[in-house]
C-alpha cells in the first residue's frame, strides 16, 4: 500500500475518532468503511466481506436495527448478495467470478455486517481484480482490501471514488505469465489508439528507400525508445508529461519538414531522426506504464512484454505501410515523390496542430 494509501487510512481512522466522541451515536455514521479480505486459492477464492450496518440498511431501506438480527440476515442474504456483487466486482485471470453466499451474520461490535463468500475459478489465479464502489449514495465511502496470496498477507488498497479498481498479480509462475500477457496486450493497444506515435513512424517511411534502410531506420527508433523507456519506467528518469507530450508533436513536425528539406537536398539522415526522437517517444510510453502500475513482483517480465507489445503494433504499421510505399516506387517515381511530398505536409501539419493543443489547451 502506498504512502497516500496510509495516509488516507489515517485520516479515515481519525474522523471515526472526531465523529464518535462529538457526535450523539443515533445520528452518528462511526465508520464510513467497509472491508474486503481476499484469499487466492485453489478450487475457488475464498473472501470475507464486511459491511456497515447504517450505509447498507440506507441502500435496502430498512432500520439499522434489523440489521442485528441473524435471522434477518439469513432472510434477506440473497438480496444482500446481489446488491454487494453487483456493485463489487471481483475477477481472476481476466474472468468475473461470481460468488455463492456461505454465511451472512451481524457484527454488532462493529455495527456491521459480515458475508462469507466462496468465489468458484477453478485454480488458483495468476491476477485478481476488484473494482467498484459499494455504496455510490456516500462520496466519502472507502472498501479496503486484504489480499492474501495463500495464507500471506501480499497487498492491500484503498477503493474510494477517486481510485476505484485495482489488479494484483500473484507472485509465482501464473502470476508472472498473467502480467506478461496483460502488459504485452497493453502495448499493441497503446501503438494502435496513439496516432502521434504511427504518425511519426509512417513520417519515417514516406520517404521511401531500400527495404534495408527502412528496416534501419524502424530499428533505430525501437532501440531509442526501449532505452528511455526502461528507464522510465524503472523511475531512474522521469521528465514531466507537459514537456515530453509537446516534444513528441514537435518531433512530428520536424519529421514531415526533414522529407521535404531531404528531398530537394538529396540527403537522408532518417536513421538519426528515429533514433534521437526516439528518446523522446520513449518517455511518452512510459507514462501509459506509469498510469497502468507495473507489479513489483514482475517488474522485469511486464517491461520486457510491454516494449515488445509495442513493438508488435510498430512492426504490424510498418508491414502495412512499406510494401505499398516500396511499390508505388517501382511502379512510378513522380507518384511515390508527390506521395511523399503530400504526405510530409499532412504530417507535419497534423504534429503542429498536437503541439499547439498540448502546449496551450492541456487540462
Amino acid at each position: 500500500m502506498t504512502g497516500r494509501h496510509f495516509r488516507a487510512l489515517t485520516r479515515s481512522i481519525l474522523l471515526f475518532a472526531a465523529t464518535g466522541w462529538l457526535v450523539p451515536s443515533a445520528g452518528a455514521h462511526p465508520i464510513p468503511f467497509s472491508y474486503l479480505d481476499l484469499h487466492l486459492e485453489a478450487p475457488a477464492l475464498r473472501a470475507r466481506l464486511t459491511m456497515h450496518a447504517l450505509d447498507l440498511a440506507h441502500d435496502l431501506d430498512v432500520p439499522p436495527a434489523a440489521l442485528a438480527s441473524t435471522t434477518f440476515l439469513q432472510a434477506r442474504g440473497p438480496e444482500i448478495l446481489a446488491l454487494a456483487a453487483g456493485r463489487l466486482r471481483i475477477a481472476a485471470d481476466g474472468t468475473r467470478l461470481t460468488p455463492e453466499l456461505l454465511g451472512i451474520e451481524p457484527v454488532p461490535a462493529n455495527q456491521s455486517v459480515a458475508l462469507t463468500l466462496r468465489l468458484p475459478h477453478g485454480r488458483t489465479p495468476g491476477s485478481a481484480a476488484v473494482e467498484g464502489l459499494l455504496f455510490p449514495y456516500d462520496p466519502q465511502h472507502q472498501t479496503f482490501v486484504n489480499v492474501y496470496d495463500g495464507e500471506r498477507l501480499a497487498h492491500q488498497e484503498i477503493l474510494d471514488a477517486g481510485h476505484p479498481g485495482f489488479e494484483y498479480f500473484s507472485g509465482g509462475g501464473p502470476g508472472g505469465l498473467a502480467a506478461f500477457r496483460k502488459f504485452l496486450v497493453s502495448g499493441v493497444h497503446h501503438i494502435f489508439i496513439g496516432w502521434d506515435h504511427i504518425l511519426f513512424v509512417i513520417g519515417l517511411l514516406l520517404a521511401g528507400g531500400t527495404l534495408g534502410r527502412l528496416l534501419r531506420i524502424v530499428t533505430a527508433f525501437t532501440l531509442a525508445h526501449s532505452v528511455t523507456l526502461a528507464l522510465a519506467a524503472l523511475d531512474l528518469v522521469h521528465p514531466p508529461a507537459r514537456l515530453v507530450e509537446p516534444a513528441i508533436a514537435l518531433s512530428i513536425v520536424y519529421v514531415g519538414l526533414d522529407n521535404l528539406m531531404a528531398g530537394r537536398e538529396g540527403r537522408d539522415v532518417r536513421v538519426w531522426i528515429a533514433l534521437a526522437f526516439g528518446l523522446i517517444h520513449g518517455f511518452g510510453f512510459a507514462g501509459v506504464l506509469r498510469e497502468t502500475g507495473l507489479p513489483a513482483a514482475h517488474l522485469a517480465g511486464s517491461l520486457v512484454a510491454f516494449n515488445l507489445g509495442v513493438e508488435i503494433g510498430q512492426a504490424c504499421i510498418v508491414l502495412l505501410v512499406a510494401p505499398a510505399i516500396l511499390q508505388l516506387a517501382r511502379r512510378s517515381a513522380r507518384a511515390s515523390a508527390r506521395l511523399a511530398w503530400t504526405g510530409s505536409i499532412l504530417v507535419a501539419a497534423a504534429g503542429g496542430y498536437w503541439f499547439v493543443e498540448r502546449v496551450f489547451f492541456a487540462q
